[in-house]
């Protein structure tokens, strides 16, 4: 068998590494970001290293756990990797939830790190 094209083996290796780090220790995710990082979190924007983690490290709860249901990698015309990850996550005793987060990364000193971010819960209100 074939092995995966590279932009999908550092994609995969982003999203694991991401959601590992963010279910045990949220303030391990400062790595990944830089001061022209983008994030947008529920149509929210935040923009810059310490930005980013303030709101990340600010989320009201206490432990989260999420599982990856599919993701899906490109390759950019610019030597970019996107990501796009779809899954449930589940916050303290809250209910499980789905969700969609897409990530775009650079290499930057023979480093990924995340330059945008932008995550949304799959919640619909269809009756509005």
């Amino acid at each position: 068998m074939a092995s995966k094209p590279v932009w999908e083996q550092i994609g995969a290796g982003f999203v694991q590494h991401y959601y590992q780090q963010f279910d045990s220790d949220r303030t391990k995710l400062a790595d990944l970001y830089t001061d022209a990082s983008c994030l947008t979190w529920e149509g929210v924007g935040f923009q810059g290293h310490k930005a980013i983690m303030e709101k990340i490290t600010s989320l009201p709860f206490q432990s989260i756990q999420h599982s990856i249901t599919t993701q899906d990698h490109q390759p950019t015309p610019d030597s970019c990797v996107m990501s796009m990850v779809v899954g449930q996550l589940k916050a303290d005793t809250d209910q499980v939830m789905g969700f969609q987060q897409t990530f775009l990364l650079k290499n930057v000193d023979n480093k990924w790190i995340c330059t945008n971010d932008m995550f949304r819960l799959a919640l619909h209100n269809f009756g509005a």
